[in-house]
């Protein structure tokens, strides 16, 4: 079984960052990544990053703010975030999925291609 640990939540003001980190244990390499559910709403993708090839996929609101890297030796992601505003305010969860869906168009959306999902982590940002 695969056990996703979560770090790096909590309080940030608009227009700063904060840095969550997913380490992965229990399982062999997996294509790794994030989504998010803000208060009252349904969960969503945010980012993941592809093994296979090192690919990275972002959905459009938090591109050019968001940054995800992987640390293959510790089996670690990380989500830089910056610029934060208040609609980034979620509980965050880290994901893990064993397929790499080469050739398909936006597998990473759909909540049932993965395999795994952490406990979630809460990241607030302040107006």
């Amino acid at each position: 079984q695969v056990r996703l640990a979560e770090a790096g939540g909590g309080l940030a003001q608009s227009g700063g960052s904060l840095r969550l980190s997913c380490a992965a244990s229990g399982g062999t390499t997996y294509n790794m990544g994030w989504w998010r559910q803000a208060p009252g709403k349904e969960r969503e993708f945010v980012t993941l990053f592809r093994w296979t090839d090192g690919s990275t996929f972002y959905r459009e609101s938090v591109k050019g703010r968001f940054t995800i890297s992987r640390d293959d030796a510790k089996n670690t992601v990380y989500l830089q975030m910056d610029s934060l505003t208040p609609e980034d305010t979620a509980v965050y969860y880290c994901v893990a999925a064993s397929k790499s869906f080469l050739g398909v168009t936006d597998p990473w959306v759909h909540d049932w291609v993965y395999d795994f999902w952490g406990q979630g982590i809460q990241v607030t940002v302040s107006p």
